[in-house]
């Protein structure tokens, strides 16, 4: 094997910047980029969280009773469990969640939805569809849509699978 092809045939920067994996990555990336600005955006201006926080609203959604741990949710978002805990404080200040003790360790503590999380927890996601539809589905063919949901959860499950688990 030449050394050529064990750098993927890529010798100059020009080779790089062109190479189809290169694009079609760097593609990838800046659409998920600019999808999240446009739908963050809109979020925050209809609904006043940001999509970080509309991300743990429905986590904690999932979770239901009794609530998550902050190491749960930070496992859940790939953040630092002191990430999340600041997230979770200013969420705790605006009324979405509260920390609960927990039934299975006094010592510890875990976050669930108040009733106004819950309430904008819905609201955010029906704005969150009809964005979704119009940025996300339209502009694909309807014939690709259910085949590239399809590809994106098998890549996310494989990424997801090759983390490291955090302490």
């Amino acid at each position: 094997m030449s050394k050529q092809d064990e750098q993927g045939g890529i010798t100059t920067a020009k080779e790089a910047a062109d190479n189809e994996l290169v694009l079609a990555f760097g593609r990838l990336q800046g659409a998920a980029n600019r999808l999240e600005y446009i739908l963050g955006r809109r979020l925050e201006e209809e609904c006043g969280i940001s999509h970080l926080m509309f991300e743990v609203l429905l986590i904690l959604g999932r979770a239901g009773d009794p609530g998550l741990s902050m190491r749960s949710i930070s496992q859940e978002q790939v953040l630092t469990t002191g990430g999340v805990t600041r997230l979770v404080d200013r969420m705790e200040a605006a009324g979405l969640v509260r920390r609960v003790t927990d039934p299975d360790d006094r010592r510890g503590r875990l976050v669930r939805l108040t009733p106004l999380g819950e309430e904008t927890v819905v609201r955010a996601s029906r704005l969150h569809v009809e964005n979704i539809r119009q940025y996300f589905l339209e502009p694909l063919p309807a014939s690709h849509r259910e085949r590239f949901a399809e590809d994106l959860r098998t890549l996310s499950h494989s990424a997801r699978d090759v983390l490291p688990q955090l302490p």
